[in-house]
């Protein structure tokens, strides 16, 4: 039986333009590695242009054409050494290294700051993987240090780490954001065999899982308590659109937070809280086709609203952690959809070339959106996560 020739020639034009649309998926290796190649480049353009002997060393974003740098006690202010460590680990070009440490000393100070529950974010991302590349036993001794302030901002009686002292009329208030601190406490439990520092991570945990998070797993930024009973006195979501929305990045905080607290404790319930915020985020209806979120899943300015690239790295690195934990078939979901991500994030949409975005990775990221402070920006700890899930990525492929 003769086939007809336009028959023919249709279907061997679909095959060949599906035969075209996979050649055009470059395997995940060479994403991979040209995005940590394109990272080492921007990097080096960065550090040739910091100010000299600034009180201000650590970049944080680029806003309004100017670069913005920020003095040690600064939240973000471990990321940038972080991203320097992780192109050490990258690349083992002993330059990295060796700027690595420098900016990383610069953060010695802080390990002896009580005045921020962010110490875990400052000496963790820096000092933490120095420690883990290096061996140096110096930096183990910063990093105890480091737990022990920390340590002096656990309230009992409430059963969390207080995270800002009182402001805004709130007296005790403990934000989603800290969970990330919890990984320098639960590094120091095992490092001294003092189990007053894991009893003190577990305690936070708990009481977040207890009354951070709503039916349908996602979470309110900011619980307020009373610091004499531990009653919640409020609940309310600072950078967000609404007290009721789901702010990006605070959701994938609270991912990689339970994430770490099962890989650290075991306990099911870790476990299964994160995978269901993965649920919630993985499934929303309101997630852009490319999986970079907007800067809140219910903002009312979507589609027109500002997306947040350093929720989608920070939610990536997650998912190629807790995909190590689960059954494979959801193992495989994950693996997926941080596969996705990651490929967006590497793309010319987001990832920027050598010499632009002021020497930062990644562009399109929301810091603080309410306050009109850092919108569709580069954040450096938006790069420092892109960088760590790229490398766990490489690390299983």
């Amino acid at each position: 039986m003769q086939i007809p020739f336009r028959r023919l020639s249709v279907t061997s034009l679909a095959l060949s333009a599906c035969a075209s649309l996979f050649a055009a998926e470059p395997p995940l290796a060479d994403v991979i590695q040209n995005a940590l190649a394109t990272s080492a480049q921007q990097l080096e353009w960065q550090l040739a242009h910091l100010p000299a002997d600034s009180d201000k060393p650590m970049p944080r974003t680029f806003e309004h054409g100017k670069l913005v740098t920020v003095q040690t006690r600064d939240w973000t202010s471990g990321f940038f050494p972080g991203s320097l460590w992780y192109l050490f680990e990258a690349t083992g070009d002993a330059k990295w290294r060796a700027s690595a440490e420098k900016f990383t000393a610069l953060l010695a100070p802080e390990q002896h700051n009580q005045r921020t529950h962010d110490v875990g974010f400052i000496l963790y991302c820096s000092y933490g993987n120095g420690l883990r590349l290096t061996g140096n036993v110096a930096y183990a001794e910063v990093l105890r240090n480091g737990a022990a302030s920390l340590s002096t901002r656990f309230r009992p009686k409430v059963g969390c780490i207080q995270s800002w002292d009182k402001r805004r009329g709130w007296e005790c208030p403990v934000i989603i954001d800290n969970l990330m601190n919890l990984e320098l406490l639960l590094w120091a439990a095992r490092d001294t065999k003092d189990d007053h520092f894991r009893a003190i991570a577990v305690s936070h945990a708990d009481t977040t899982l207890k009354n951070h998070f709503r039916p349908d797993h996602s979470s309110f930024h900011v619980v307020d308590y009373d610091p004499a009973t531990g009653a919640v006195r409020t609940r309310v979501t600072h950078q967000g659109t609404a007290d009721s929305s789901a702010w990006a990045r605070g959701q994938a905080w609270g991912l990689y937070g339970y994430t770490v607290m099962y890989r650290e404790t075991r306990d099911p319930r870790y476990l299964a809280q994160a995978q269901a915020i993965a649920a919630f985020m993985m499934n929303h209806p309101r997630l852009p086709a490319d999986k970079v979120p907007y800067w809140d899943f219910d903002t009312p300015a979507i589609p027109d609203a500002p997306r947040d690239s350093s929720a989608a790295a920070v939610m990536c690195s997650a998912l190629l952690e807790l995909r190590r934990y689960v059954e494979p078939a959801v193992a495989s979901k994950y693996s997926a959809f941080a596969e996705a991500q990651l490929r967006s994030l590497a793309s010319p949409a987001y990832l920027a070339r050598p010499g632009e975005n002021g020497g930062f990775l990644l562009k399109h990221a929301t810091g603080n959106h309410p306050s009109k402070s850092e919108i569709d920006t580069p954040l450096n700890y938006a790069d420092y996560y892109f960088l760590e899930a790229l490398l766990r990525a490489r690390a299983a492929n």
